[in-house]
């Protein structure tokens, strides 16, 4: 079965908004994606039909909302091959899910003298975390340097890889690039040192089957925003061995087994790992998306992406003031395109796109180090998802025009 985006924009209410009296052409998928009407009416059934705290009470409605969150780390645990539930933290976002392994596994493990290797191209949510960490505790931060395609170097890897490497943590996919990691590969290898490895996934399991089981990560991190869900609920997936040698990250309600005024005791995985109240609308919300994930299949939504990155790449080379950065082969990228137009900042880029309805990122998007390494301020970046089409890429590229004319031609 192959993807539908022109019937799958039917569900998403937003996507029939004008912007500035143009048509809304939404391009700024790897920021946020927009939500079909099953996963907003998922949300607002529970606060009109469920509404009440879980886990706490005997009472109809929060036997019902506890079921219905526990129901949704189910569906969690099995869209990316956990084998238990019990491995399914649920966090504000993937920021929080690394910082919380940054804090209960990274000062508990790590000390003076041993590495954590990064890429060059990290997300500023897994390298301050990491920048901390080792600040704490004497660790050292070590980088895997990128090709001129985009790529990783791995001719560097073994030599980054030692017996001092105690946790490598990487994107699977970059937010800037487009570039899809080689991790099987950085894993296994990963493993013959004996480190932990964390996948930051929040740009690669809204886009690519995700199997952890298969994988052998040690961690890893995403949100639900970026794959049709709500904002402010994140995963953090860990082997339950990791997770159960872990201290808990907050304290409060709901995390603790028993309490004296002088000490306590915590709860059993995952709970231990969720203080207070926690998002139990989005949690649900989430497993909504993933049912709409699903029903569509996540081999269908990488097809549709290659297919619309390579026709995008492939127009927007046709324009000799268009910069691309990351791969070209659409087999080692998903859909992020990075670019610059001539001389033209990026922001202008993204004001005069945002006047013909065209919604893109501009900015150095959380990846400062990775601009300065270039000597540029940032980039344009269109994203896509799965209810994007031809005719979105068309009309960028002839927004794009608009640029040329007030910005390139006005000069010349």
């Amino acid at each position: 079965m192959s993807l539908d985006p022109k019937s799958i924009r039917k569900d998403f209410p937003v996507l029939s908004r004008k912007v500035h009296g143009k048509p809304l052409i939404y391009l700024d998928n790897a920021a946020t994606t927009q939500k079909p009407t099953s996963v907003i009416e998922a949300e607002s059934r529970y606060y009109e039909q469920t509404n009440a705290n879980i886990h706490r009470g005997i009472h109809t409605l929060s036997e019902e909302a506890t079921a219905q969150y526990e129901k949704a780390r189910e569906k969690v645990a099995r869209f990316i091959g956990a084998g238990v539930s019990e491995s399914i933290i649920f966090t504000r976002n993937a920021t929080e899910a690394i910082n919380l392994v940054a804090h209960s596994w990274g000062r508990k493990n790590l000390k003076a003298g041993d590495e954590i290797l990064l890429t060059d191209v990290e997300h500023h949510s897994n390298l301050v975390p990491w920048i901390m960490t080792a600040q704490g505790t004497g660790a050292k931060l070590r980088f895997i340097p990128l090709t001129t395609e985009g790529e990783l170097d791995l001719s560097k890897l073994d030599q980054l890889l030692t017996s001092k490497t105690k946790l490598v943590a990487i994107t699977a996919m970059s937010n800037v690039l487009g570039t899809i990691m080689p991790v099987r590969e950085i894993i296994q290898k990963a493993r013959s040192v004996g480190a932990k490895v964390l996948l930051d996934g929040a740009q690669s399991v809204p886009h690519l089957a995700t199997n952890v089981t298969a994988l052998q990560c040690d961690f890893l991190a995403f949100s639900a925003h970026k794959m049709l869900g709500p904002t402010g609920i994140g995963i953090l997936y860990g082997k339950p061995d990791l997770l159960d040698a872990m201290d808990p990250f907050l304290g409060g309600g709901d995390m603790i087994l028993e309490v004296w005024r002088d000490r306590f005791s915590w709860n059993d995985l995952p709970w231990k790992f969720e203080a207070g109240t926690p998002n139990i609308a989005g949690a649900i919300a989430f497993g909504a998306a993933i049912d709409y994930l699903n029903k569509i299949g996540m081999d269908n939504v990488r097809d549709h992406e290659k297919e619309l990155t390579a026709y995008a790449l492939e127009q927007l080379q046709k324009d000799p003031r268009v910069h691309l950065f990351g791969p070209k082969n659409v087999e080692k990228r998903g859909g992020v395109i990075s670019f610059n137009y001539g001389n033209v900042h990026p922001h202008d880029i993204g004001t005069l796109l945002d006047q013909e309805g065209v919604a893109i990122r501009a900015g150095h998007h959380c990846c400062q180090p990775f601009m300065r390494d270039h000597g540029i301020s940032g980039t344009a970046r269109a994203s896509f998802y799965i209810y994007n089409t031809r005719d979105d890429v068309d009309a960028l590229v002839k927004a794009l025009k608009t640029v040329s004319t007030v910005f390139v031609e006005a000069h010349a």
